[in-house]
């Protein structure tokens, strides 16, 4: 036995070393509780911790198919581009998608729209840098950084003394302390910070603590601890309906409620629960308030307390505090306990009036709160209503801004006319729609050179019957066009008229050379602007066209052609 003592001791000192050999000063470990159990070989679990400090999370963590966690990003998205909407008329939606889970890619800035710490952030700009360039009350920040090496100090971003991550966590407690220099700085603060931080910048991170300390958890932190003792009756009372069994066991041994549940609601249970169950707490305590942190502590006091044959083993106080603080791991894993925080009957209205009842007890016998803490707000619709904003507030501003660069002109020409840009505009969406018809070429119509000639008893079409007066009737000219006043001075018409072609008369043609030659024979009376009705010509007016058909006929075609044609 004592070799094996020996030989432990032995490899513990000699993987220490091979650590200290293998890291540099800048992220040299903090505490020796740090280098308890860490071996030279980091493996970091998918949440950051180093070394299995984490051993509960990967059993009890449900993995989740990626088509599933893209759906639910893709709502997350939705529901945070309109997120007053969302707020106002499907709130319920929004508490069954973080009961789900929210989706670890969206989680910080769902928590930071839930806690109404973006509203914060935006009607409070420059706020939070104006304070970090403050030093701080050196008592505080004394007291801050001894504290931040053991804010988790297994997990990556606070494993380096002097590291980004505990740089961040002091810059946003001692940011605190000076926004609310009443209260101070509490140790139970630095887990909730550092839980932030994991998930967001150190400015969100700030106003989300900000939101936790003042309108979740009021009170809390402020000197006395007066809110967690009167949580800790609440608490008490409803054990007393949810499980009989387990409140008449800690009545029998006058088990005070702040000596086990001080830890589990001052941090959240970030430092009792394994790391998935902790991120589906958080989940549905930011979005539906503390009620969440009373169900967590009466599932976890009817789990080990819960049975008689469980409390055979709690013979006195001592056992029951170490069974409380030795939770059976089946009782934290992720799906167990989301599932009976679900089933526990503890509503807001259950909190408020347990609350009152310990108020006045509180009242009668020990006088007057010395902190008056603002009301607690249940849940982020609460909050939303309670605070005014705009819909700027809750704007998402992108964190990084790729500006391209612009196009260059083309070379050898200049800037492109509006009406060229506008029509390749026009090409460029037609090409998009898929409706981008090709231009049919037009095809010229070719004359017949052999058409037939007219029938006798078919008259001429489109061809006005000739006035018997012999006057070719005229288009007004601009000053003829009737006015207000009258008509202008009369115009006299035309000395040679224009000639109308065969073609346009609706004659048929020879052939080319024969209708230039027409063109000349017949003379175009000019009509009015209102057509006048189709009249019936008389047989002279047939002979006439008849014979000019045949003139031009015969002056347009050879002899043998003559002959062929007749």
């Amino acid at each position: 036995m004592a070799k094996e003592n020996g030989r432990r001791q032995s490899f513990d000192t000699g993987s220490i070393r091979t650590i200290n050999s293998h890291m540099d000063d800048e992220s040299s470990l903090g505490s020796d509780s740090e280098i308890n159990g860490f071996t030279s070989e980091r493996h970091t679990d998918k949440y950051g911790f180093i070394g299995g400090a984490q051993q509960y999370s990967e059993e009890s963590a449900q993995d989740v198919p990626p088509e599933v966690l893209r759906q639910r990003e893709v709502k997350w998205l939705d529901m945070l581009g309109h997120w007053d909407k969302w707020m106002a008329k499907r709130h319920s939606k929004v508490r069954l998608r973080c009961q789900k889970g929210i989706p670890p890619s969206l989680r910080g800035r769902a928590w930071l729209y839930l806690s109404g710490g973006k509203v914060k952030r935006e009607q409070n700009q420059g706020k939070f840098s104006e304070l970090d360039k403050q030093p701080g009350d050196p008592k505080w920040v004394d007291v801050i950084e001894k504290d931040l090496h053991r804010q988790f100090p297994f997990h990556e971003m606070f494993v380096s003394r002097g590291g980004h991550g505990q740089q961040d966590l002091f810059r946003v407690l001692k940011a605190y302390t000076l926004h609310r220099p009443e209260e101070g700085y509490c140790q139970a603060q630095a887990p909730i910070a550092a839980v932030l931080l994991m998930h967001m910048p150190a400015e969100d991170a700030f106003w989300g603590l900000v939101q936790i300390c003042e309108k979740y958890l009021p009170g809390y932190y402020s000197p006395g601890l007066e809110a967690i003792q009167l949580d800790g009756e609440i608490l008490f009372a409803l054990l007393r309906r949810v499980c009989p069994l387990a409140y008449r066991h800690l009545e029998k041994h006058k088990m005070d409620p702040i000596l086990y549940m001080t830890e589990w609601f001052m941090c959240a249970f970030s430092r009792t629960l394994p790391w998935a169950s902790v991120l589906r707490v958080w989940d549905m305590f930011l979005c539906e308030g503390v009620k969440i942190i009373f169900r967590v502590g009466l599932v976890l006091l009817k789990c080990m307390l819960g049975t008689r044959e469980k409390l055979k083993a709690c013979q006195g106080q001592y056992e029951t505090m170490e069974l409380l603080r030795t939770i059976e791991p089946r009782y934290m894993q992720e799906g167990y306990l989301v599932r009976d925080i679900l089933e526990v009957p503890v509503s807001e209205r259950d909190v408020e009036r347990e609350h009152h009842s310990a108020l006045k007890r509180w009242r009668k016998n020990r006088g007057e709160l010395n902190f008056k803490a603002p009301p607690r707000m249940h849940g982020a619709r609460a909050i939303m209503n309670a605070e005014p904003h705009s819909r700027q507030d809750l704007r998402q501003n992108p964190t990084i801004i790729v500006q391209a660069p612009p196009p260059p002109p083309p070379q050898g020409t200049p800037q492109l006319m509006k009406a060229d840009r506008k029509k390749i505009k026009e090409e460029k969406k037609s090409r998009k729609r898929g409706s981008l018809k090709k231009g049919h070429p037009t095809i010229d119509e070719i004359p017949n050179p052999y058409p037939l000639l007219s029938r006798p008893g078919d008259p001429p079409r489109n061809i006005p019957a000739p006035d018997p007066t012999g006057v070719v009737p005229t288009k007004d000219p601009p000053g003829n066009i009737p006015t207000p006043e009258g008509f202008g001075p009369p115009v006299e018409p035309p000395a040679d008229p224009p000639v109308l072609s065969l073609s346009e008369a609706g004659l048929p043609t020879q052939s080319p050379a024969s209708t230039s030659e027409l063109d000349t024979l017949l003379p175009v009376p000019q009509t009015f602007a209102d057509p006048l009705p189709p009249v019936q010509p008389s047989p002279t007016d047939l002979l006439l066209y008849r014979e000019a058909l045949l003139l031009g006929s015969d002056h347009s075609l050879s002899s043998t052609e003559q002959d062929t044609y007749l």
